[in-house]
C-alpha cells in the first residue's frame, strides 16, 4: 500500500473528483462520494447516528409512506446509504486500486429534504495499492471492519432491521460494482465474496449466501437471500428478478 497524493486526482484548488475511476458510466459516483471539505452541509457520521438525527431522518422519510412498517423504511433508507458508500469504494479499488478512507468516525453525510442520504464525505482521497491480484476480502476489509459493522449496528438499534438484512443490502451493491466496473468484470471475486463461509481470519463471513445466481428462462439472474421489504412501501417498484420473494418479482 502506498500512501500520499496520487496523480490520479487533480489538485486545482476547487472541488475535485475523488478518483479518475469516477468517469463514464461511473461518473455519478462524483455526486455520491466527495471530499468532506466539498460537502458543505455534511454532518459527521458519529454525530448523525448518535444525536437522534438518524431517527429524525427515518421519520422524515417515513412520512412519505403514511405509517408504513418502520423496518421497511429503514431498509429502503439503507439502500440509498449503502449504494453511495459501497459502489464508489469498489469502483475506485477495481479500476485504480485506490482505497478510499471510509472509516466511520472520519466521514460525513448530507441529507436530502426527504431525509434520504444525498452524499457521503471522506477526509482525503486515500491510498493506492500496488497489489494487482488483491484478494477480495483484503480489499473489502477497511469497508467492512471500519464502516459497515458500525452503520449496521445503528440500522438495527434505530431502524429495527436485522444485521442479516443489512449485510444482504450491502452485498447487492458490492456484487453489482464488482461485475460492472472495468472491461473485465470481477465475477470470480464477486462469487468468492458470497460463497465463502468464513473470512480469511476464520470469522463468519456476513456476505455468505447473500446472493445466488440462478438460470431462469435461459438467462443467469442474481437473487437475494433476504427480502429488502420494499414491497411494504406504497409506490416503490419491485426489484424484479433480484427479489427473494417469488410473489413480488413481477410486481
Amino acid at each position: 500500500m502506498t500512501t500520499g497524493t496520487s496523480n490520479s486526482v487533480a489538485n486545482t484548488g476547487g472541488p475535485t473528483g475523488l478518483s479518475v475511476a469516477f468517469a463514464g458510466p461511473h461518473a455519478w459516483c462524483n455526486e455520491k462520494m466527495l471530499l468532506s471539505a466539498d460537502l458543505a452541509d455534511g454532518i459527521p457520521l458519529s454525530e448523525f447516528f448518535a444525536s437522534g438525527a438518524f431517527d429524525q431522518a427515518l421519520s422524515t422519510y417515513a412520512a412519505t409512506f403514511e405509517g408504513s412498517d418502520r423496518r421497511a423504511v429503514a431498509s429502503m433508507w439503507s439502500l440509498f446509504y449503502l449504494s453511495s458508500l459501497t459502489i464508489p469504494y469498489v469502483v475506485a479499488w477495481a479500476l485504480e486500486r485506490q482505497v478510499l478512507p471510509v472509516a466511520f468516525d472520519e466521514m460525513t453525510v448530507a441529507l436530502s429534504a426527504d431525509g434520504l442520504p444525498r452524499a457521503l464525505g471522506v477526509a482525503a482521497p486515500g491510498d493506492w495499492s500496488d497489489e494487482d491480484g488483491q484478494e477480495i476480502f483484503s480489499a473489502l476489509q477497511p469497508l467492512m471492519d471500519e464502516h459497515l459493522v458500525r452503520v449496521i449496528g445503528h440500522l438495527k438499534t434505530v431502524g429495527g432491521i436485522s444485521p442479516k438484512l443489512a449485510w444482504n443490502n450491502a452485498a447487492v451493491y458490492i456484487d453489482y460494482a464488482l461485475r460492472s466496473a472495468g472491461t473485465e468484470p470481477l465475477s470470480d471475486q464477486a462469487d468468492a465474496m458470497t460463497s465463502a463461509r468464513l473470512m480469511p481470519n476464520g470469522t463468519p463471513n456476513p456476505f455468505f449466501d447473500c446472493l445466488r445466481h440462478e438460470e431462469e428462462d435461459g438467462a443467469r439472474v442474481c437473487r437475494r437471500k433476504i427480502c429488502c421489504l420494499r414491497y411494504l412501501l406504497p409506490g416503490i417498484p419491485s426489484c424484479g428478478s433480484l427479489c427473494a420473494l417469488p410473489s413480488q418479482r413481477n410486481q
